[in-house]
């Protein structure tokens, strides 16, 4: 196309679900509820991590970095959706549409890719339980857990250039509440057979690649316990996996209802799918992981009690520099 034939966009209306006043009315509070259970769950999982001694493993220090894609994704886009919902004239400058569709893509990927390494952890703590010292030592965690943040920001840093070099020709309505890459890739004029081959090659690696490794570490997983004599010990090896899986069916099963399911008449229904995908998904791993497993309860009763603070501060103090070692 030829290039006299279109302008740069510098703002993008949004128009979310401005035809339904009502339902922002409602969304607005709903959303405002669970962006702060979100922010303040998984932010409580980081500090339990960080302060009880019980928690300094692989497994908890993968979980802590699950709670911090969590935070970041839905702060990338919540905040600015509630305020537009608040607004007649919905518009995001260009660099602001820009960086939200680049960290949604980037801390999406970098969940999944998450999601596999603690599904790793478990079939080596349960499949080679000698081993997993030697395995899942701290640089390699170090390792694992920086690769798949590098790794999630780069499919997205490729994905976003692919995106914006093509002609918008001076479209910039996105019938969407956040710049959502496929929404955004619906303004274009141009060819976009590259953005769809790349889109499909990022999702396949990163998204069902990482489905494919969870299934097979837990057909392994399922081998192992029902191999065991005990059933205390069944019992107790499956309940150290049973709060990751259901991360794992939360987080996978909306995304595959989401892309999925049959194409929805009414576009708003789309969105309100994406809308829990995106914000109300990343509030139940705080949940999920204080009810169903018992390290993290104990952790939280040592909170509330103070024991854990309590525990924490005498660290310090005998860390401080007028601590003599007898």
């Amino acid at each position: 196309m030829d290039g006299a034939n279109w302008t740069a966009v510098t703002e993008y209306v949004l128009l979310g679900f401005q035809e339904h006043p009502n339902l922002e009315a409602v969304l607005f509070g709903f959303c405002l509820g669970i962006y702060c259970l979100t922010i303040l769950g998984n932010s409580l999982l980081i500090a339990l991590i960080t302060l009880d001694p019980h928690l300094h493993n692989p497994m908890y220090f993968f979980l802590s970095n699950l709670s911090l894609v969590d935070i970041c994704g839905t702060s990338s886009f919540v905040p600015f959706m509630l305020a537009n919902f608040l607004k007649n004239q919905r518009t995001i400058s260009f660099p602001g549409c820009a960086l939200q569709m680049y960290l949604t893509l980037a801390l999406g990927a970098t969940e999944c890719l998450l999601l596999a390494l603690m599904a790793y952890d478990r079939y080596v703590a349960i499949c080679q339980p000698l081993r997993y010292t030697e395995l899942m030592r701290r640089q390699t965690c170090l390792w694992m857990a920086g690769l798949s943040w590098v790794t999630g920001f780069a499919n997205s840093l490729l994905q976003s250039i692919l995106v914006w070099r093509l002609p918008l020709c001076g479209h910039n309505v996105i019938n969407h509440f956040f710049c959502e890459i496929l929404a955004v890739l619906k303004l274009a004029c141009g060819d976009v057979s590259l953005n769809v081959v790349t889109l499909t090659v990022g999702t396949a690696a990163l998204s069902l690649t990482p489905l494919l490794l969870i299934f097979l570490s837990y057909i392994f997983i399922l081998a192992a316990i029902f191999r065991m004599p005990s059933a205390i010990g069944r019992h107790k090896a499956f309940s150290t996996c049973s709060a990751h899986l259901t991360v794992v069916v939360v987080f996978y099963g909306t995304i595959s209802f989401m892309y999925f399911k049959t194409k929805a008449k009414d576009p708003n229904v789309d969105k309100i799918i994406t809308l829990f995908y995106g914000a109300v998904t990343p509030s139940l791993n705080p949940v999920i992981y204080s009810l169903r497993n018992t390290e993290v309860k104990a952790a939280v009763t040592a909170l509330l009690g103070g024991g854990l603070l309590s525990r924490k501060m005498s660290q310090f103090g005998c860390c401080s520099p007028s601590y003599q070692p007898a």
